[in-house]
């Protein structure tokens, strides 16, 4: 990312399908575009999915605010180095499966621009223009081709995003993925452009999102998986702190290729495909202590891309200001402060009235800059047959 719950009981119910619209990033709310009032019926938006997003981006967040600190704990270390490996694979792999039914359809298209292409351009620039000012760094540049701090997410669900119907026409997505990722992890001069390595390192969880579907979700939350996840982690955190001083951490941000992190050519392959593997175990852990009904953060979900784009300026400041160079930080109280502090920075960050006032940047509605979808009408009476055939069966 950077230079970068409990059970509830027993029942099983099946998780909901799943109706956030393809084309939304994750983290944008499902509900209609008037504001914040609740979607149409037949447009709820999952709980679980929504507490999902919300658990992870405390996760990222934390994260962040670890990577000053770890240096001073091995302990600290070898927990950095577990929740890199599966934050943002979770957070990925939701978003592919949200993208599904994505296509070219002018509606969808549009609100890829609003909601990725237009934050993307907004956040590019105000991060340095942060750094100029706050750091006082006058010559730090501003470029929309070098993805900055965490604007990487951005390019990569838009690139994603756009290859989605090739990934649906193909037979085998993901093994194409993960030979795209280990190809990737074997070129360095694919260079800094857009972040392409991460995009294309990143790639195989997309995808796999892509390939999952609702019953998938369900067989995780099963409670056996529950009880084998807790040694799971355990066993993780132990490997972790074992890798600590022998392992580089930039593995986990899949940034660079092999070379670059001087290793032999042959290490890029193999090691995408053991961090694709421990990835995938560790995030299906964390899937199943996933809570499936509402709580009191679950609508904090539809905000998570708030959160994301916005913990960097105040993180950034820590760093740019010394916050965290005080003495009380750099020891296990200092730890939990930090960490209790980060996650409640960025649920603060997902909650309505700060989407309110960033919406305009965030999911700006530019009806002006697109031409009118003169198929908009008729989907819209075929949504109302089908929910009115819904409502004719159930009743």
């Amino acid at each position: 990312m950077t230079n970068s719950q409990r059970p509830y009981g027993n029942r099983r119910t099946p998780l909901p399908t799943a109706q956030s619209p393809a084309s939304e990033a994750p983290g944008r709310p499902a509900e209609n575009r008037q504001g914040d009032r609740p979607a149409p019926s037949g447009k709820q938006r999952d709980a679980f999915f929504d507490n999902a997003k919300y658990l992870a981006i405390v996760l990222v967040a934390v994260g962040h605010a670890w990577e000053p600190l770890k240096g001073d704990s091995r302990t600290l270390e070898a927990a950095y180095m577990v929740v890199y490996a599966f934050h943002m694979p979770a957070f990925i792999i939701i978003s592919g499966f949200f993208s599904r039914s994505f296509d070219m359809r002018p509606d969808r298209l549009q609100r890829l621009i609003t909601g990725v292409v237009v934050p993307y351009i907004v956040f590019e620039t105000a991060y340095p223009l942060f750094k100029r000012f706050v750091d006082n760094d006058p010559q730090q540049e501003i470029s929309l081709l070098d993805p900055w701090y965490l604007t990487w997410f951005l390019v990569a669900l838009f690139v994603w995003r756009l290859t989605t119907p090739i990934w649906k026409t193909v037979r085998h997505p993901l093994p194409l993925a993960l030979g795209i990722a280990m190809l990737a992890s074997v070129s360095p001069d694919i260079g800094d452009d857009l972040d392409l390595q991460r995009v294309l390192q990143f790639l195989p969880f997309f995808v796999l999102g892509l390939c999952l579907r609702p019953e998938h979700f369900h067989r995780v939350r099963r409670r056996s998986v529950r009880i084998l996840s807790v040694p799971v982690f355990a066993a993780a955190l132990a490997v972790g702190w074992w890798a600590a001083p022998r392992m580089n951490t930039a593995w986990f941000y899949h940034r660079d290729a092999a070379q670059e992190l001087g290793e032999p050519w042959w290490v890029g392959p193999v090691m995408v495909l053991v961090l694709f593997g421990c990835s995938l175990l560790l995030t299906a852990c964390f899937f199943a202590w996933v809570p499936r009904r509402h709580l009191w953060f679950t609508a904090l979900g539809a905000g998570t891309l708030y959160g994301y784009l916005l913990h960097g300026f105040v993180v950034k400041a820590g760093d740019y200001r010394g916050w965290f160079d005080h003495s009380a930080l750099h020891g296990p109280l200092g730890w939990i402060a930090v960490t209790v502090l980060a996650a409640a920075m960025v649920t603060l960050l997902c909650t309505k009235p700060v989407r309110r006032v960033f919406r305009c940047v965030m999911e700006p509605r530019m009806r002006w800059a697109f031409k009118r979808d003169t198929a908009e009408p008729a989907r819209g009476g075929e949504l109302r047959e089908k929910r009115e055939t819904r409502e004719k069966v159930s009743a």
